[in-house]
């Protein structure tokens, strides 16, 4: 078991970058130079690279010989909080590069200037990296976004914010509902406490990972052998996670195998994630952004609540988001992702990521609905259960398609997202998954 879960932790590696300081002494930010060059991409040796540091932030630019006049901005994802800011050597699939060259696309991407979960820095950072590039290169016709989880909710905020510089936005595996993340990984946790242990506590004691958790896995039975209280807790995290659907029953085991990013924990994953106080930086300060004071929490597939149920809404723990972490005041507060859309949007995500999962896609549904912008986003399930994990040809059919539909104004096709019985449908996934993933299931 020990071995599975390193080499399943060994898998996430290269979108997740674990933090080994602590943010509450955080050390200045620094740029190692000597880390920024790098080398040109077989067969497409004519490329022009280009690095250096631009507002304390690292940058890499590739301006193809062939250069059409656009630009392709990749925003990174979520860094971890060590002090050095770097780039990730699998930043992107070579294969996306690959594309990118070989159509005369240039691409550039930024550090940003802090680590963390900084989305207000990652924003700014990006748009003055684009603004360096117009200087340094020459201005782009058309400029789009794309990236990964932290770098999809920073996405996603340009997309919102900045219409006249960017023409469209790929969030990836995203971060587009936002707070309902955080609230997430609350709910995770507060609910495998009181199923196990019939008590529950936010922010968690100091010593959870050396005396609950263990209690924890053994009484819900995770990740393999679910006792009847384990079976419930699958159930619950199925529902807060995105509803029935395929992918889960592999995700439920995959995610609950992996050995946690702080705690080092073996199955900690999800629970370093939210045993804490759910704090994150933005450019106002420090902020708890956590709230499940009207959450209701289920067990079971049936809507009604039962006696059960009504019990766990009434015992377990409940916590309440700073006033002011979740007000809209630009890129002061954590920045809120409204559905708000100022360009078309185009978006993947597997449906067995539990690390960033797919409520997320379907809270950003019914943001852009709730706006009147539902034209303007397309969205696309990948029968995968890693994070991130997308293969070139899904990635180039889902950029080719955003520049074609911003070009065009012809809206490609996309899945159905809010209507839970077709994401239930064994099917489901099938129309955007081109090649294989690790863990997923086939088509039927």
């Amino acid at each position: 078991m020990k071995r599975l879960a390193l080499a399943l932790s060994l898998l996430l590696f290269t979108v997740i970058v674990a933090p080994t300081a602590s943010s509450a002494a955080q050390p200045p930010w620094f740029v190692e130079e000597d880390s920024l060059p790098f080398f040109p991409l077989g067969g497409y040796e004519d490329a022009e690279q280009m690095w250096g540091v631009h507002n304390d932030a690292g940058y890499r630019i590739e301006v193809p010989a062939n250069w059409n006049g656009d630009l392709i901005m990749w925003t990174h994802g979520y860094r971890g909080e060590d002090p050095e800011l770097l780039f990730n050597p699998s930043e992107f699939n070579p294969g996306f590069r690959a594309w990118m060259l070989g159509e005369g696309y240039a691409w550039a991407a930024s550090t940003y200037s802090k680590n963390s979960y900084n989305v207000s820095q990652g924003v700014k950072d990006t748009h003055a990296l684009t603004q360096f590039f117009n200087g340094k290169v020459g201005q782009a016709d058309d400029v789009y976004i794309a990236g990964y989880s932290m770098g999809g909710h920073i996405a996603a905020v340009l997309a919102e914010n900045y219409g006249n510089t960017y023409s469209g936005a790929m969030p990836l595996c995203g971060v587009v509902g936002d707070y309902e993340l955080f609230d997430y990984f609350l709910d995770v946790n507060a609910a495998a406490q009181h199923l196990a242990l019939g008590t529950s506590q936010i922010p968690a004691d100091a010593d959870f990972f050396t005396d609950e958790f263990p209690q924890i896995r053994a009484n819900l039975g995770l990740p393999f052998a679910t006792t009847p209280a384990g079976q419930q807790f699958k159930q619950l995290v199925e529902l807060r996670s995105g509803g029935d659907r395929p992918e889960f029953d592999a995700a439920f085991v995959f995610w609950n195998s992996v050995n946690g990013i702080f705690s080092g924990e073996e199955g900690a994953f999800l629970f370093d994630l939210g045993a804490g106080d759910g704090v994150v930086p933005a450019t106002g300060g420090k902020w708890s952004v956590v709230d499940n004071t009207d959450a209701v929490y289920q067990v079971d597939l049936d809507p009604a609540i039962s006696d059960f149920e009504a019990q766990l809404n009434a015992d377990i723990a409940r916590v309440a988001a700073d006033p002011q972490a979740r007000t809209e005041h630009g890129l002061r507060n954590p920045p809120p992702v409204t559905g708000d859309l100022r360009m078309p949007v185009l978006t993947m995500h597997n449906l067995g990521d539990l690390f960033v999962p797919w409520h997320n896609e379907i809270a950003y549904a019914n943001d852009v609905a709730a706006h009147g912008k539902s034209d303007m986003l397309v969205q696309r399930a990948i029968r995968g259960v890693l994070h991130c994990d997308f293969t070139d040809a899904e990635l180039i059919e889902g950029m080719s398609d955003l520049i074609d539909w911003a070009q065009t104004g012809v809206r490609p096709d996309g899945d159905m997202v809010l209507d839970p019985a077709v994401v239930a449908d064994p099917n489901y996934g099938c129309n955007y998954t081109r090649g294989g993933h690790p863990f997923g299931t086939p088509c039927p």
